[in-house]
């Protein structure tokens, strides 16, 4: 006698989702980590350990922006035909040093130049530096110059006669970045101005 299996056949798709569920554990695990540290400050809190409360807050505020650093390093440009990049960093500081801060760097070279693209955004003292934006004699008197690259205002500092200096660019009134090159001409630094991906940044 034949017996017949009615039920129907599953989809193989246990190896897909493991693979899915593998590729998010880093941002599961960083997560946790965040949310486990402000769950622990809670619980300290409660029981009136406030120096354990504060000092969970506080490594929770450090694992968030050193997140934020490495979405920072993305908005970095790649190097341009003719010039290698070294690796991205970033660097998260609490607001006990300098007021806190998160910053992502990127150096390029092209034999003996260089061109280094800085990203610094939640410090404290970019407030100073947005006033040079907003008048122009506050950067002349820096020895800048106001000018307008790939549609951003770009405080420049650049000297032909040194083949150096740098562009400064504020966006959205929350990130500075800084364009400093060393042996190289105008066009060079203005053509990792023109790299960077300012529409993403202002979105971020």
């Amino acid at each position: 006698m034949r017996i017949f299996n009615n039920s129907p056949r599953l989809p193989r798709v246990a190896p897909v989702v493991c693979a899915a569920f593998l590729a998010t554990l880093p941002v599961i695990s960083a997560a946790d980590e965040v949310t486990d540290s402000i769950k622990e400050a809670t619980d300290a809190y409660e029981q009136g350990d406030h120096t354990s409360a504060i000092e969970n807050l506080n490594y929770a505020v450090q694992l968030i922006q050193q997140q934020k650093g490495k979405a920072l390093e993305a908005l970095l440009p790649e190097a341009p035909d003719g010039w290698s990049a070294e690796e991205a960093e970033s660097t998260a500081v609490g607001a006990a040093m300098f007021g806190g801060g998160v910053t992502a760097e990127r150096r390029y070279t092209r034999g003996d130049s260089s061109i280094s693209v800085q990203i610094v955004t939640d410090s404290p003292m970019l407030q100073g530096m947005m006033a040079l934006f907003t008048n122009p004699m506050f950067a002349a008197s820096n020895g800048g110059k106001m000018e307008k690259v790939a549609g951003q205002k770009v405080i420049s500092s650049y000297d032909s006669s040194k083949q150096g200096g740098d562009y400064k660019i504020a966006v959205a009134n929350r990130f500075l970045v800084t364009v400093t090159g060393d042996k190289v001409s105008k066009e060079d630094m203005e053509t990792f101005v023109k790299g960077i991906d300012f529409d993403a940044m202002e979105k971020s």
